[in-house]
């Protein structure tokens, strides 16, 4: 199991070098976080002493890839010119620290479309997206992440990545992160082997298996096509242990690194999610 990449959202409290600590005691082998506050619009800098820590610790515990969360606020398909120059500039920012840190991957959800009509609001997306890749050049990919299906969601289909994906051009985007849990509340029953089975061939389609890069692996708190991103813990929730066992040993994911968004109240709960998913990968 050492070989199939797990591990959890770390926190960077305290400086983003200690994210590593917190993941190697966990037992992890890779790792997302955010690189700054992900609610402010302002980045800033991150200390050089620990910038090079955080390089020296990830090759010391193996931890690899290292995901960057981009931060919530980033809503490439706004149709207020302010939150979407202020959207495209902070993902060149997210870029940039994913390079200094040394991160494989930079992960994004497009944005919300509440006050346009989808279509229209995944066609502005797109050009925001031309407008970083014309900005620089850099050695972290972009991953796009599905969506719950709430209103507004223009990336909640495996079809509409594709749609953005095709449409942006450019070498930035490197493929996606599938979170499972947004992907049963927007329609897809991951529940059941069928459902996996089903969505598998619908993203070897339009996207190609090898373009998912991680697994967000999360069940979920509200019943199925609620439309409605409340993640659970693992097999507490109505994917449940069977549906998550068959998505992650499928043929097709075996390879894929699983990172957990799961609940976070107690110390404990970490671990507990751990625990399950090395369970479930061993075919208990």
């Amino acid at each position: 199991m050492r070989t199939r990449r797990l591990g959890v959202h770390t926190s960077i409290a305290g400086g983003v070098h200690l994210s590593l600590e917190r993941a190697a005691n966990l037992g992890c082998s890779t790792m997302q976080i955010f690189s700054h506050n992900p609610r402010q619009w302002s980045a800033g800098s991150i200390p050089e002493e620990n910038v090079l820590q955080f390089r020296k610790s990830r090759e010391l515990y193996d931890i690899k890839p290292v995901f960057v969360h981009s931060s919530y606020l980033i809503n490439l398909c706004s149709v207020d010119k302010d939150v979407l120059s202020k959207s495209v500039q902070l993902l060149i920012k997210e870029m940039e620290l994913a390079d200094l840190l040394g991160a494989e991957y930079v992960i994004l959800h497009t944005g919300s479309a509440s006050l346009d009509i989808e279509s229209r609001a995944r066609e502005r997306a797109v050009l925001a997206l031309r407008a970083v890749f014309e900005s620089g050049k850099w050695r972290a990919a972009l991953l796009l992440e599905n969506t719950a299906g709430e209103r507004g969601d223009i990336s909640s289909r495996i079809i509409d990545l594709a749609e953005i994906m095709d449409k942006s051009g450019g070498a930035l985007i490197s493929g996606i992160c599938l979170d499972t849990c947004h992907a049963f509340q927007a329609g897809y029953e991951i529940s059941a082997d069928d459902g996996v089975k089903n969505m598998t061939k619908e993203i070897s389609a339009y996207i190609g298996l090898d373009k998912v890069k991680l697994i967000h692996l999360n069940d979920s708190k509200k019943a199925f096509n609620s439309k409605v991103d409340r993640h659970e813990h693992i097999g507490e929730g109505h994917i449940g242990r069977e549906g998550l066992r068959c998505l992650i040993n499928h043929p097709a994911f075996r390879n894929v690194p699983l990172i957990l968004e799961t609940p976070k109240k107690s110390e404990e709960d970490d671990p507990r999610n751990l625990k399950v998913v090395r369970c479930l990968l061993s075919g208990q």
